[in-house]
Order: structure tokens, then C-alpha cells, then sequence
């Protein structure tokens, strides 16, 4: 496929409104994880980890609600779910400052609640369209960086405008307000899928509970596989991004606010190139087997790099971003890309938000449980020793799933080729 001239304004108007509206979200969800919270404990559990967990728990439940509302949205919902969302969590964060601990504990579970819903919202204006790899790359690189630039613009108001951690959430967040309305007034002047559109990618259209039923039932075995896979790179992803804080400053970079900031935008600019190219591919079936080799390869970076930085052979930003890029070229597929080619390969009546609702839920899920785990199971083992051996486990599951899945795909496919030309053939004889 080829971008015309004309399509140029489009792409780069729907990108701007995505990424603007997406990264603005990022505001009222991750500056707190900025903040060390030094000291602090409830119930001999680390005050921190207490808030990442109470977050994320919120986080969890909206992705499982997700699965239906995301699924049932219209258009016409979408703008006042979004702004309205984003007001009940910055009202959560309000009161998480103004409530004494640790009852406040309670508000950043408010906080996520309604988080959780934001990217299925933002990417349902871009799903099921022939420039969907390039919008949802755009889309898809904010969440990489807007991670580490959140978390220098909270230490800035910590360090440079004297809020403590606990209004620092809530003062970062109002910075976005304006952003905010002005990027979900650009996603709502996004117009809608061509007919050229639907005939590449299939119509995407809101799913009833038996739509739902019908693909599970229909792709079950690797729809397991992916979440399965999934839950690992989001927990993994999510101890890189609460813990940055911790991580940079076991391997010397204490005390560097850039850092945040310059590694993940290497990171996104590396991953965005190499995810554009998938957008060449107007088969979808093509377009997913790509996807899918990039999960390899992806697997492979994360396990090799952190052996080299074990053995010290590769310096501490290069495995940073060496392990980020194996990291998201894995984990960004699975947040929008990947199953919008699946569900165009396959030409399932539906959309996207469906599956990629699925995989978050349990995501999620995952995260919770490596937090418990390390601070319950793991309470001695430092926080970069465990974010090592976590390496090594999602690169061997990576390589396993994503194998299994070629196999699995390749084979279905050759059988609906078989069961499709068997059909002409039988359609062909009652005609003689």
C-alpha cells in the first residue's frame, strides 16, 4: 500500500489527537511511581508497593468491565466517556492527598478504576482501517514515553515547585487538563472508515454477549496462548515502569531526571520504525505472521541482552533500551496492531477492543501478582536481581507461545484454504 499525498493530513491529524489524547492520560496515572515514599509501610508492607498494587487492583477491575463496555461502545459514547473518566481520576487524586494515610490508599484504587478504560476508548477511533499500523504506531509509542516524561515533569514538582509526593500526583495531572479537551476535540473531528477501509480491514462493530461467545469458542487455543504471554510482558513491563526509580539507580544513574526520558525515547523511536513497516502489508494474514516474528525477536533481545549485562558485557543504558525495545516490540502488538490484523485475517464481525480487553484484564491480573510475589516471596531478593530473572522468564515464554501460535495459525489458515476451495468445487459440480 502506498500513502497518498491527500491521506497525508488525515494521518497526521488522527496520529496528533491519539498520542496527545493517550499521553495526556498517562498524567494522571504514573507521576505518583516518581516518588519513593522512602520509609513508609502498612501492615509491614511497603507503602509504595501498597499504592502500585491499590492502583493497579482498579486498573484490573476496568479491564474486565472493558470487555463489555469497550466492546458495546458507540460513537457517539466515546468523548464524554473519556473526559468523564479522566475527571473521576483526577478527583481521585485529589483526595488522595488531602485524606490522611493510610486511608488514602483507598482513592488511588479510584484512580485506576476508571484509567483502564482510556486506551480502548482512544484506539476505537482508529481500529479497522487501512492506516491503522501507522495510527496505532503513533498510538502506541505515548505509552512509552509518556511514562518516563510524567515522571520527570512529577520530580520537577517535588524538587523545583516544593509539592510533596502526595500532591505531586494531583498537580501533575491538572498541568494536562487543557491538553486533554483540546486532543479529545481532535479525536471526535477523526471521520469514520471508508468503504475501502471495511473492505481491507472487515466493519468493526459494537459486539453482543453471543458475538463474544462465538470467537472464544472459535479461537480458544491461541487466544490462551497470547494472553497467557501477555500476562508475563505486562507484568514485566509494569515492575519495569513503577520501579524506573529503582532500577536506574541500582545500576548508577542516581539522581538523573533525564534518564527517564531519554532511554524510552530511543526505545519508542526504534519501535515505532520497526512497527511502521508492518503497515506495507495488505494481507492481513501476512501482516500477522510479521507480528508474530517480531514476538521472536523480541523474545530473543530481552533474553540475550540481559545475559550480556549479567556477564558485563553490555553496559546499563544499553541493556536498558536493548530489553525496552524486545520489551515493547512484544508488548505493543498486543495493545492494538496484532488483533486488528486478526481480526481482519479472519473477517470476524466485531472489534478489536474485544480481545485486546481480554489480554489487559488478565495483564493486569499478572502485575498484582508479581508485586505480591516479590514483596511476600521475594521480600530479600534486590529489585534489579528480580527484574533479571524475570527477564529470562518472559523471553523463554515468549519464544515457546509465539512458536506454538505460527503453528497453530499456519495450520488453520491451510485448512480454510482447503474447506474453501473444496466449496468451490461443490458449488461448481451443482452447477453442471
Amino acid at each position: 500500500m502506498n500513502i497518498r499525498k491527500s491521506n497525508i493530513p488525515f494521518i497526521l491529524n488522527a496520529s496528533v489527537a491519539s498520542f496527545g489524547a493517550y499521553f495526556c492520560m498517562y498524567a494522571f496515572r504514573k507521576p505518583f511511581s516518581a516518588a519513593t515514599f522512602e520509609g513508609m509501610e502498612i501492615f509491614h508492607i511497603d507503602y509504595k508497593i501498597i499504592l502500585i498494587i491499590a492502583q493497579v487492583l482498579g486498573y484490573v477491575i476496568s479491564k474486565f468491565i472493558g470487555i463489555k463496555v469497550i466492546s458495546e461502545l458507540k460513537a457517539s459514547q466515546r468523548v464524554y466517556y473519556l473526559l468523564g473518566l479522566i475527571l473521576i481520576a483526577e478527583i481521585a487524586l485529589v483526595l488522595f492527598a488531602l485524606v490522611p494515610r493510610p486511608y488514602n490508599v483507598f482513592f488511588m484504587f479510584i484512580n485506576g478504576l476508571p484509567l483502564g478504560m482510556i486506551w480502548g476508548i482512544v484506539f476505537s477511533y482508529l481500529e479497522g482501517r487501512k492506516f491503522t499500523e501507522i495510527l496505532g504506531v503513533a498510538l502506541s509509542t505515548s505509552f512509552i514515553v509518556s511514562s518516563g516524561v510524567v515522571k520527570s515533569v512529577g520530580l520537577i514538582v517535588m524538587s523545583s515547585w516544593g509539592f510533596s509526593a502526595f500532591w505531586m500526583p494531583a498537580i501533575t495531572g491538572s498541568l494536562f487538563i487543557l491538553p486533554l479537551v483540546f486532543f479529545s476535540w481532535l479525536l471526535e473531528r477523526i471521520p469514520k472508515p471508508s468503504q475501502e477501509d471495511i473492505e481491507l480491514r472487515s466493519e468493526r462493530l459494537p459486539m453482543s454477549g453471543t458475538d463474544r461467545r462465538n470467537v472464544l469458542v472459535q479461537f480458544l487455543f491461541p487466544i490462551v496462548l497470547w494472553v497467557f504471554f501477555y500476562t508475563f510482558l505486562t507484568a514485566f513491563r509494569d515492575f519495569r515502569d513503577n520501579f524506573a526509580r529503582e532500577l536506574w539507580d541500582s545500576i548508577g544513574y542516581k539522581g538523573d531526571i533525564s534518564v527517564y526520558s531519554s532511554s524510552e525515547t530511543w526505545v519508542a523511536l526504534i519501535v515505532l520504525l520497526v512497527l511502521g513497516f508492518a503497515f506495507y502489508f495488505r494481507d492481513n494474514r501476512k501482516a500477522l505472521f510479521f507480528y508474530q516474528i517480531l514476538l521472536l525477536i523480541g523474545s530473543v533481545s530481552i533474553g540475550i541482552s540481559t545475559f550480556l549485562f549479567h556477564l558485563g558485557m553490555m553496559n546499563p543504558f544499553s541493556w536498558m533500551v536493548v530489553s525496552g525495545f524486545g520489551l515493547y516490540i512484544c508488548y505493543v502488538p498486543f495493545n492494538c496492531l496484532f488483533f486488528d490484523r486478526f481480526m481482519g485475517a479472519f473477517r470476524i464481525k466485531g472489534n478489536a477492543g474485544f480481545l485486546i480487553y481480554i489480554a489487559d484484564a488478565f495483564g493486569y491480573l499478572g502485575s498484582i501478582s508479581v508485586l505480591l510475589y516479590k514483596n511476600f516471596g521475594q521480600a530479600g531478593l534486590s529489585w534489579l536481581d528480580f527484574f533479571v530473572y524475570g527477564a529470562y522468564l518472559v523471553a523463554g515464554i515468549g519464544l515457546v507461545v509465539t512458536t506454538a501460535s505460527i503453528v497453530y495459525l499456519n495450520r488453520k489458515h491451510r485448512t480454510e484454504k482447503k474447506n474453501s476451495i473444496n466449496f468451490k468445487i461443490a458449488l461448481d459440480e451443482n452447477r453442471v
